[in-house]
C-alpha cells in the first residue's frame, strides 16, 4: 500500500524567501521517503532594511505579500497536506515584524511563526542527517543565513550542543557584526569541540552549496579547507560586477556569498576542521521533517 502526501515549509530568511514542498512517500515495510517536489525561492532581502533600519520597508513589505500569495496558489496547486512558515532573523528584529505576519495572515491566510536562533538550530538539526554521517565521527554542523549563523556539534548520531549566533551574511556585507561576537564565537567553537580528538564540519546555505556545484565535486565528497582558502582568495580578487558576469554569480549571491565563505573557513579553522561535507540540506528540509514526526505544530488550512 503506497500513501503520498505532500507537505511545504516556508522558511522567510534576511537574504531571501524559499518555498519548499516535498512528496512524503510511505509504503508498507519501507523507510519513509521525502522526495523534494518544487523549490521556489525569492531574493528579498529584509535583513537589509532591518539590520540598519530596524524595520521592514514599504516596498519590501509589499513584495512579501505578493510572494505569500503566490505561494499561497502554489501550496494549492500542488495540494499541500500541511504547511508550516517559519520567519528568523530579520523578521525577528524587525519592529514591524510581527505587524507584517499578522497582515499576511489577514491576506492570505498563512500563518508565519517567528522563531528563535536555538528554535531554528533546533529544526536544522531535526534534518536527517543520518544518512550523510558516519556515527563513529564527529561533526560541526554549520548553517550560514543572512542574518545569524546556527551551529550544532554533532558526536556518535547525536546533537550534544546548538547556538546561534547574530554572524550572517547580511548583517556581515553591511559591517554591524561586533569584533566581540566573533570572539565570542570562537572561543564557544573551541570549547565545544576540543574534547573531539578529530572533527570534520557539514556546511548548509545556498551560498556553500553553490560552491560546492561550482567545484564540481561528487556528492559526499568534502571541500578541503584549502579549497575554500583558494576560493575566498579568488572571490575577492574579483569585483561585484566581474563576479556576476564573468563568473555567473546570481546578483543576490554575488555579494553574499565572500561574508559566507568567511563564516565557514573561521568555523574550520577554529575546530580544526580539515573536511567539509555539504548534504544540501537547511531549515526548509527540518521544517518538513519536524512536520511529519509532530515535534513542530503544522497548518492545514489554505482558503
Amino acid at each position: 500500500m503506497l500513501k503520498i502526501q505532500k507537505y511545504a515549509a516556508i522558511d522567510i530568511g534576511s537574504n531571501a524567501v524559499r518555498l519548499l514542498i516535498s512528496n512524503i512517500i510511505e509504503e508498507k515495510g519501507k523507510s519513509t521517503r521525502f522526495k523534494k517536489s518544487s523549490l521556489v525561492r525569492v531574493p528579498i532581502r529584509l535583513g537589509g532594511d532591518v539590520f540598519l533600519k530596524d524595520e521592514i520597508s514599504e516596498e519590501n513589505i509589499e513584495r512579501m505579500l505578493d510572494t505569500m500569495q503566490a505561494f499561497k496558489l502554489l501550496m494549492k496547486s500542488h495540494r499541500v497536506h500541511k504547511y508550516k512558515a517559519c520567519a528568523t532573523s530579520a523578521m525577528r528584529e524587525a519592529n514591524n515584524g510581527k505587524k507584517l505576519a499578522t497582515q499576511i495572515f489577514k491576506q492570505t491566510n498563512i500563518k508565519i511563526d517567528i522563531i528563535g536562533g536555538e528554535e531554528e538550530a533546533a529544526i536544522i538539526a531535526a534534518t536527517d542527517l543520518h544518512s550523510y554521517i558516519d556515527k563513529n565521527k564527529t561533526y560541526l554542523y554549520v548553517d550560514v543565513g543572512g542574518g545569524s549563523t546556527e551551529f550544532t556539534v554533532i558526536h556518535n548520531g547525536k546533537s550534544k550542543t546548538s547556538r546561534s549566533f547574530k554572524i550572517g551574511t547580511v548583517r556581515l556585507l553591511n559591517d554591524i557584526v561586533k569584533k566581540e561576537t566573533w570572539q565570542d564565537l570562537e572561543q564557544w567553537i573551541k570549547a565545544e569541540t576540543k574534547h573531539y580528538e578529530k572533527l570534520e564540519v557539514i556546511g548548509s546555505g545556498g551560498n556553500i552549496n553553490k560552491i560546492f556545484k561550482i567545484s564540481g565535486k561528487s556528492l559526499g565528497k568534502p571541500l578541503t579547507y584549502f579549497y575554500l582558502t583558494s576560493y575566498y582568495n579568488m572571490l575577492q580578487s574579483y569585483s561585484y560586477e566581474e563576479r556576476i558576469s564573468e563568473l555567473d554569480l546570481n546578483q543576490d549571491r554575488a555579494d553574499v556569498i565572500i561574508p559566507a565563505t568567511r563564516i565557514y573557513l573561521s568555523a574550520m579553522k577554529w575546530s580544526g576542521a580539515k573536511d567539509m561535507y555539504v548534504p544540501k540540506i537547511g531549515l526548509a528540509d527540518g521544517i518538513i521533517k519536524s512536520m511529519y514526526n509532530d515535534t513542530i505544530l503544522s497548518h492545514t488550512k489554505l482558503k
